[in-house]
């Protein structure tokens, strides 16, 4: 089978190997009918974060069960699945307590060392009972919906942590910092959860648009000190109940703790790059500000989330906004690379 692999920096390929077959008595074989590159695949692709020479990558996809193993009762050969980003044996304590992504026996997609990535042909999911949720068969037709439930698998449930990390409630004021994909769905899951005005902020104005048809009331194009100073205007002086971080940088951080009310909280889901100096220990203690996040559980996540997005309730599929099939998979890295490209949905 084909699958997208990694050599070095700004070096991805997609290439012949093995193919993703049952291993133990709890696998799985998904035939990946959709897949995606994620902002945080470029830290991999641009040599921030290192990976083996050759390692698959991609850890967003949906698609058909084509075999398992013998111990596999919770999806059978011919379900259409989404797989969350981190496989997980959905009966450990830290299952039980809904943080599936610090499974005893979980892994990342494509991180782990010798693991199947998403941007392939098909891959291998161990512990595919706990692992992987079955949808409605009808939605294979529907390549909108299909597209929309793709989302499922991490960007959608990673706003949607991050709304929660923030408190956002009935009539709250959300701030989002970041113009990203999951930064859109942060102002998403903001406005399902009640939020009555949402300050998006970011300056690439297709993205901000996408921003006011998902929810958003205002946005504030400014950075830094000036994105602070706007926020604080918008609000008397008072800053937002909810802040939402999605981009991970020390800039990033210390416009969310900036912007955030006495009080309120930022619930932090960037993926953290250079963002260790962003917290000012004296501003969160002195305004009771707290900081939640870090990397969502979307498998505790998808169950709840579904249903709005099979009604139409949630569409987050506008935030595809480039398509490839599996050889173009390296065109689309150098898109989002390049910020010609939100977010690239691949078709194998």
């Amino acid at each position: 089978m084909r699958a997208t692999t990694l050599h070095a920096p700004h070096d991805i390929r997609v290439e012949e190997v093995p193919d993703a077959a049952v291993r133990e008595p709890g696998d799985a074989v998904v035939r990946v009918l959709r897949a995606c590159i994620c902002g945080s695949d470029l830290w991999a692709y641009r040599g921030e974060i290192p990976r083996e020479r050759g390692q698959r990558i991609g850890h967003e996809f949906l698609g058909v069960v084509e075999e398992t193993g013998s111990e596999v009762s919770g999806v059978r050969p011919g379900d259409l699945v989404v797989a969350p980003f981190t496989w997980s044996d959905g009966v450990c304590e830290f299952c039980a307590e809904g943080l599936t992504t610090s499974c005893e026996h979980g892994g990342f997609w494509g991180g782990t060392p010798g693991s199947d990535g998403g941007q392939a042909e098909a891959v291998r999911v161990p512990y595919a009972d706990g692992t992987l949720v079955t949808l409605p068969a009808d939605a294979a037709g529907d390549d909108r919906l299909l597209t929309a439930l793709l989302t499922l698998s991490d960007v959608l449930g990673t706003g949607h942590h991050a709304a929660v990390g923030a408190g956002v409630r009935l009539g709250a004021t959300v701030a989002v910092v970041g113009d990203g994909a999951v930064g859109l769905c942060g102002v998403l899951a903001a406005k399902r959860l009640g939020a009555e005005r949402i300050i998006a902020l970011g300056r690439h104005t297709a993205r901000t648009d996408l921003a006011r048809t998902f929810g958003a009331t205002d946005v504030v194009p400014e950075r830094g000190d000036a994105a602070v100073a706007a926020v604080r205007e918008l609000t008397g002086g008072r800053g937002a109940h909810a802040v939402i971080e999605a981009v991970g940088t020390e800039q990033s951080m210390a416009t969310a703790v900036g912007i955030a009310r006495p009080g309120g909280a930022v619930g932090w889901v960037g993926v953290p790059h250079g963002s260790g100096n962003g917290l000012n220990m004296e501003t969160l203690f002195q305004n009771n500000i707290a900081v939640r996040g870090g990397v969502a559980p979307v498998r505790t996540y998808i169950l709840e989330l579904l249903p709005d997005v099979l009604d139409g309730t949630l569409d987050p599929s506008p935030v595809f906004d480039l398509t490839v099939g599996l050889d173009g998979v390296p065109d689309g890295y150098r898109a989002m690379d390049a910020r010609t490209a939100l977010k690239v949905l691949v078709k194998p």
